[in-house]
């Protein structure tokens, strides 16, 4: 029998109903020995997940590590994006094995997670390992993590990709929960993050709607 197409998404896409975000530990300490990713990047796919969460209403959770006492506040982008949402502070360095984090995941009952942060061999490998032995299935955004080194922090993508960990960017995930530009409800809020966020592709959506008036929609 012949395969007969349908024009419906994959159910392996991610949507703002199927999964929850987790941001972990964009703290000042983790960012100076980062040397993976430039800061200036590194904050920018940061306010750029944060804000694509915050528009399509993405249950979130935020966390810090030793915010008190060593690795500091969480980035001011996510911390505005959000807009007083707590952040979860915790002792250890893997954020699974904390039960408020747990706690949390559980109140908001979804099976799929999307988890950045810092550092990816550490502070990601933890969480994405441990969830996807219990059953999660678990996507890592790749620019929106670093490490103290490119060799750790493929290592660490490597090892997650092997034990089933889905690789994305940034800018994939705002893209993907948008997906048609025929949403109108959402067209501005997405053009207007990628602007802000998205570098060379954000100065070519700047650049067509003053030049042309442009819309991806039309």
């Amino acid at each position: 029998m012949p395969i007969t197409a349908t024009p419906t998404p994959g159910t392996t896409l991610l949507n703002p109903g199927n999964h929850v975000l987790i941001l972990i530990d964009f703290q000042s300490q983790m960012a100076f020995a980062t040397k993976s990713i430039d800061a200036v990047l590194l904050r920018a796919n940061a306010a750029l997940i944060s804000e694509a969460a915050v528009g399509f209403k993405v249950p979130s959770i935020l966390t810090t590590v030793a915010e008190k006492s060593f690795s500091g506040p969480m980035f001011s982008e996510i911390v505005e994006a959000f807009r007083g949402q707590k952040m979860i502070d915790r002792t250890s360095m893997n954020t699974w094995e904390d039960a408020n984090i747990i706690k949390e995941v559980n109140r908001i009952g979804k099976d799929r997670l999307v988890i950045a942060g810092l550092w990816t061999s550490v502070c990601i490998v933890g969480p994405t390992l441990s969830a996807i032995d219990q059953g999660y299935e678990v996507h890592v955004i790749a620019d929106a993590c670093g490490d103290v080194s490119d060799e750790a922090h493929e290592r660490a993508m490597q090892r997650m990709i092997q034990a089933g960990a889905r690789p994305m960017t940034s800018l994939q995930y705002l893209l993907e929960l948008q997906r048609d530009w025929a949403r109108t409800g959402t067209y501005e809020m997405t053009t207007g993050i990628a602007k802000r966020h998205s570098g060379a592709y954000g100065l070519g959506i700047t650049y067509a709607k003053s030049m042309f008036g442009a819309s991806e929609a039309h």
